[in-house]
């Protein structure tokens, strides 16, 4: 059997540091990192999001703002909101929740963010510098990724990492991470998606399996190398009357049939996904810090 990666534990050994960092902060005379959150309509897998985010501010010693937005509010107000945040110099961090109504354009959104302020690492700047290896606030949920490798001492220098799903939120961000040389990278890479000839036959030649494509259950034995490391990112709820919520969270990894062949794996839940909130307050504490982009 393969070895659990346990994301729910190395989170709270994150967040215990964060913590720390936060505490000495406010004892040296400085205000709390302070993370803004911009939630439009009343989605309610958003509201949950939102809410474990905000709940993580306050268990760190954040600061935190939520400005809710009914679902009618124009494009033009929205960018008024968050050009508001980007100039008060007492709001580090900033995130939008996706996905917005149909009347707004997504991407006209993050590229008001400024960069500075984008601790969700959505901006082009933000991207284009992780790209080139600059300094940059990295993709929350990448970020995590990167950290439980480092934490469970995976080796990726040498290795054949494949990539399912091509989304800029993870899918191309975490293959130009992993190729990059750093300790945590190093790998030879195939990024594949929905337009993939043979993806069976390209995951079977992964030492490092990445499912980034939102499909529950979709990676089997069958597209596994005995002994390779399976990350899943996939997050689904699906109708389970069995369950007093009502529904039950599934990744993209059928973990039944996969757990066997691998040498480590990442369960959903308690896997990726606390990896990304504790991986967004850190890059809040680098924003209130000016770590990567310092304050004048």
């Amino acid at each position: 059997m393969s070895q659990i990666i346990d994301g729910k534990m190395v989170a709270e050994s994150m967040k215990s540091a964060i913590a720390q960092e936060v505490n000495e902060l406010i004892a040296s005379g400085k205000r709390p990192p302070h993370l803004v959150a911009i939630l439009v309509g009343e989605n309610g897998a958003s509201e949950t999001y939102v809410a474990n985010k905000v709940k993580s501010c306050g268990e760190l010693g954040f600061a935190s703002t939520l400005l809710r937005f009914d679902p009618t509010i124009t494009e033009a107000e929205l960018l008024k909101a968050v050009q508001d945040v980007n100039d008060n110099p007492e709001m580090d961090g900033l995130i939008v929740q996706l996905p917005l109504p149909n009347h707004i354009n997504p991407d006209r959104v993050m590229e008001t963010i400024h960069p500075s302020k984008d601790v969700d690492g959505f901006h082009p700047i933000n991207i284009g510098r992780m790209a080139k290896g600059l300094p940059a606030y990295i993709s929350a949920t990448p970020q995590g990724v990167l950290d439980l490798l480092a934490y469970y001492n995976i080796e990726t220098a040498g290795k054949h990492c494949v990539v399912v799903g091509r989304s800029q939120i993870v899918g191309l961000p975490m293959s130009i991470l992993m190729q990059r040389n750093h300790p945590q990278g190093n790998c030879t890479v195939t990024l594949t998606h929905s337009r993939t000839a043979n993806l069976e036959e390209m995951c079977q030649q992964a030492d490092i399996l990445i499912a980034a494509l939102g499909k529950p259950e979709f990676i089997k034995a069958a597209h596994i190398k005995p002994g390779a490391v399976v990350i899943d990112v996939g997050l689904t709820r699906i109708v389970d009357t069995s369950k007093k919520s009502g529904f039950a969270l599934k990744g993209d990894v059928d973990f039944e049939e996969v757990a066997p062949l691998c040498s480590n794996i990442t369960p959903v839940p308690k896997g990726v996904g606390p990896m990304t909130i504790v991986s967004l307050m850190k890059n809040t504490l680098l924003a209130a810090k000016g770590v990567i982009y310092p304050k004048n």
